[in-house]
């Protein structure tokens, strides 16, 4: 047994992230600042999009995208019924009202057919998650999208590095919306990114984020003099701090040498668990290129007796923390209340549900640390 506990999710900071922290501190602007500018411009470069919108949480992020692009009351948007609650939340806080959709068995990513199934005159966008870092199919959501004249709002919290044909989601249209969480592959502690590629859309999130202020707070107290600011709109209080930013600007430096780490992890869990009772995750699908967020491993209820909350205890008595994404929406008690779902109605997610279970998957884990994941599962199944 380990003689300390491995917490699933702990993310890697080095020296360059503490001394940028530090060096912000001393400079007195803690705040929405220059390096949250700088963020912002290096993220989008990244990305691939025109436009970047530095935000407290992914969340919010996507709380903001509904709002810019029109949606409300008496809109439909369809969501994944497989994802975070916050992907739901963010429409039912615009107003609209979230139709769930099943996802597929393999990807775990939207399922497009039960998406069409779903789509009524009310209908007006389309959240697709891609989940774990896989990227969802983006030709066939498009085709939808514009057969429906519907909005697409990417859910990236899991994709920084995911591309597709060769381009990173940021750039995709109408809007993504990127976690800095502390699990994420790129960490503020807390914080997230709007990218698009409308000036219109980003404008106003920016608006959105602080207050519904004209003019954000570092701009009216540049060097240039106090501006006055306005309020056109009643905003949120969703912006970034330089503290997060300086954070992230050192984790973005390095974020191909992290992705390199997290595929030797991932390529060495596929190798050492493949003789398991577990339903391993597939590889990127032709022409797409995985994030790798999380490794999700399924129990193979047909091979072992053991339930996944089994599994789960068995790891933690061995000093292995755990994650699961997610438990099926439709499966909590506020969607079945609000919008009348019940346990059956959608057959998919509820299999991936019930067995699904992230292992520790982060470039700060030693390679014994890896051993110990591996091992401990062999013996939680022994």
């Amino acid at each position: 047994m380990r003689s300390s506990y491995l917490v699933f999710g702990n993310p890697l900071i080095e020296e360059d992230e503490i001394n940028e922290v530090v060096e912000t501190l001393r400079s007195g602007w803690i705040g929405t600042g220059p390096k949250v500018a700088k963020f912002e411009d290096q993220f989008k470069e990244y990305v691939g999009a025109k436009y970047a919108v530095a935000v407290a949480s992914c969340t919010a992020g996507l709380h903001l995208s509904v709002i810019s692009l029109g949606l409300g009351a008496g809109d439909e948007v369809l969501v994944p019924v497989l994802t975070f609650a916050a992907t739901a939340n963010a429409v039912i806080h615009s107003g609209a009202t979230p139709v769930f959709v099943d996802v597929d068995p393999e990807s775990m990513t939207i399922d497009l057919e039960d998406a069409a199934r779903k789509i009524t005159p009310k209908t007006k966008g389309i959240i697709p998650v891609h989940f774990a870092g896989r990227a969802c199919d983006m030709k066939k959501i498009y085709e939808l999208a514009s057969k429906y004249n519907l909005k697409v709002i990417n859910d990236t919290a899991h994709a920084i590095e995911t591309e597709y044909e060769g381009n990173r989601l940021g750039g995709f249209q109408d809007i993504a919306s990127y976690s800095f969480y502390v699990t994420k592959n790129l960490t503020t502690s807390e914080g997230g990114m709007v990218t698009t590629n409308n000036e219109e859309i980003a404008n106003k999130i920016k608006i959105l984020a602080l207050h519904g202020m004209s003019k954000d707070a570092w701009k009216r107290f540049s060097d240039d003099g106090y501006k006055h600011y306005e309020v056109v709109y009643p905003g949120f209080k969703y912006n970034m701090t330089d503290i997060q930013a300086a954070l992230g600007l050192h984790q973005l430096k390095k974020i191909d040498k992290m992705y390199e780490r997290r595929k030797q992890i991932w390529d060495y869990y596929k190798s050492e668990l493949k003789d398991l009772p577990l339903i391993l995750p597939g590889e990127a699908t032709h022409g797409t290129k995985h994030g790798y967020h999380l490794f999700i491993i399924l129990i193979d209820t047909d091979k072992t007796k053991l339930t996944r909350d089994e599994v789960i205890l068995g790891l933690h008595k061995l000093k292995i923390g755990t994650g699961v994404h997610y438990r099926a929406l439709h499966c909590h008690p506020y969607y079945q209340e609000a919008f009348g779902y019940k346990p059956g109605d959608f057959p998919n997610a509820e299999f991936v549900s019930d067995r699904t279970l992230s292992i520790p998957f982060s470039p700060k884990l030693s390679d014994d640390d890896v051993k110990d994941v591996v091992e401990a599962l062999k013996e939680v199944f022994r």
